[in-house]
């Protein structure tokens, strides 16, 4: 370990105490103070936020030492003092108390810190009092600041837990209402959240809100740039493999303009040197898994969404392609600006891989065996030219899955899982790949030889070669001084099995 890094770090002063190294955001925090008052703020889990609204509070509390050598030490009158109003919905136990219950729990704690007893019965009137007791007491407009807005929305999008979710959003709604009518009494409202619900009022009564999620000034106020990782992180650079850190865990963006890497991501591999999914270990909602399964959404990459679609989603209608941007899986590629479309995919190796991984195990209920080791075990078989195994392995595939997911859609689960398991095989393998004169089902290259792969269902594996040449799938590899041979692939769904397996030199 080079230097000391601040992993799952969220407060600011221990950052700035405990000899940690601070990528500077204050320049972000000193722009929205003089340029705003209401701001709301989407980013993927393990981003920052936390850290971020940590620093806004220690700017606000006046703690000039801390920002010694940062943007805003010389630029803000430390002087002033402001009473500040900090919930995280992460930590006051709602799926315990009920939210109604924690939220009148941490509203009495943080008026019990300033000495001020509340008189009000419900949590919405509440904060209110809270709001205008703080303002009379110390003759300052009050600072609010909301870390994970949606944590008690986002707990609870399985499809069971729905009724959950629902209450809890209503819940919400109420408790946000009385910050417009608030207004005389508020210096600055920061909201973060991972995800932009409608119909939750912060959204429909706060309309002077500012959403800061894709606007391009505030690209870089989660998350680390290039230049910051050159900045901040030089000796890291120069031991490491920087391209390869790059595909790894770079990728995200919000305006097109500015990237950024997961600082989760990176500040752990700077820490234990190793190339690992280190975001996606941290959790990623079994709902997300589910819903992208049931919706027959598996492909990832160039998928298609207007700015309309992506700003918001409805606790009764979930959308997987927006859940999954929202979250961090899918991030910006480019966009149509006549068309109003944006394209996304993976932003990232980590998160690429990772899904994949998750995803295929879900299609396939495989608890015993990754679908990544699979994939490890049929490019073996192709390196060691052994047909037998590479018919074993694939029925072994497929043989975890249940019987009513075949008899309900077995097209789908059938190709849903060769495309998942061919595209976790690694660089030199690629899914349904387009070519001038067709779309070939997975090509793989590997040392010793190139392979074109045609999947049939309920056809004969004669007619998947005959296609793979008639159509020259194998052609433009012709330079590549390799062998190039076709492998034609039948499955039975009767059999639930592989039916049989040819395999051509072309």
């Amino acid at each position: 370990m080079i230097q000391k890094y601040p992993i799952s770090i969220q407060d600011f002063g221990e950052l700035r105490t405990g000899g940690y190294v601070y990528v500077d955001k204050t320049m972000f925090a000193h722009n929205l103070i003089n340029y705003g008052k209401y701001y709301f703020l989407s980013r993927p889990r393990r981003f920052g936020k936390s850290l971020f609204l940590s620093t806004l509070a220690c700017i606000f509390e006046g703690k000039k030492e801390l920002f010694e050598n940062t943007f805003i030490y010389d630029k803000w009158d430390w002087e002033q003092r402001f009473p500040i109003i900090r919930i995280s919905f992460s930590r006051i136990d709602h799926n315990i108390k009920g939210l109604a219950q924690a939220i009148h729990d941490e509203l009495d704690r943080i008026a019990e810190s300033h000495n001020i007893s509340l008189r009000s019965t419900t949590y919405a009137s509440k904060f209110d009092e809270l709001i205008r007791e703080l303002h009379q007491k110390y003759n300052q407009k009050v600072v609010v600041l909301i870390d994970e807005y949606d944590k008690p929305i986002i707990d609870h999008l399985s499809d069971e837990e729905i009724p959950i979710a629902v209450a809890n959003q209503k819940t919400l709604k109420i408790f946000y209402s009385i910050l417009k009518d608030a207004d005389p009494h508020l210096k600055l409202v920061f909201i973060t959240g991972v995800s932009k619900f409608t119909q939750v009022s912060i959204f429909s009564d706060l309309n002077n809100l500012y959403d800061l999620t894709i606007e391009p000034n505030f690209a870089g106020i989660c998350g680390i740039t290039n230049e910051e990782l050159n900045q901040y992180f030089p000796k890291e650079i120069e031991k490491f493999d920087a391209d390869k850190i790059k595909k790894w865990y770079d990728g995200y963006t919000w305006d097109l303009e500015t990237y950024v890497y997961n600082p989760y991501s990176l500040l752990n591999f700077f820490r234990v040197q190793k190339f690992r999914n280190f975001w996606f270990e941290t959790g990623t909602p079994t709902f997300l898994i589910e819903m992208a399964k049931r919706e027959k959404f598996y492909r990832l990459e160039n998928v298609k969404a207007t700015e309309e679609e992506l700003k918001s989603f409805d606790v009764n209608n979930l959308n997987s392609k927006n859940i999954l941007f929202q979250t961090g899986y899918l991030t910006f590629k480019s966009y149509n600006e006549r068309r109003g479309i944006y394209t996304l995919s993976y932003p990232n190796q980590e998160v690429k891989q990772s899904y994949l991984e998750a995803l295929a195990n879900a299609f396939t209920d495989n608890s015993n065996k990754s679908t990544k080791i699979v994939a490890a075990q049929i490019e073996d078989a192709l390196i060691e030219k052994d047909t037998e195994k590479l018919k074993e392995t694939i029925n072994a595939l497929f043989a975890s899955v249940p019987y009513d997911l075949w008899k309900k859609d077995n097209e789908h689960f059938y190709h849903a899982i060769l495309h998942l398991t061919f595209k976790m095989m690694g660089i030199y393998t690629l899914s349904e790949v387009h070519s001038s004169r067709g779309r070939m089902d997975a090509l793989v290259q590997l040392d010793n030889a190139i392979y074109a792969f045609e999947f049939k269902l309920d056809k004969t594996a004669e007619i998947a070669i005959q296609q793979i040449k008639n159509k020259g799938y194998l052609e433009p590899f012709r330079n590549e001084n390799k062998p190039l041979i076709a492998i034609g692939v039948n499955f039975s769904t009767e059999m639930k099995a592989v039916e049989k397996i040819l395999v051509e030199e072309v």
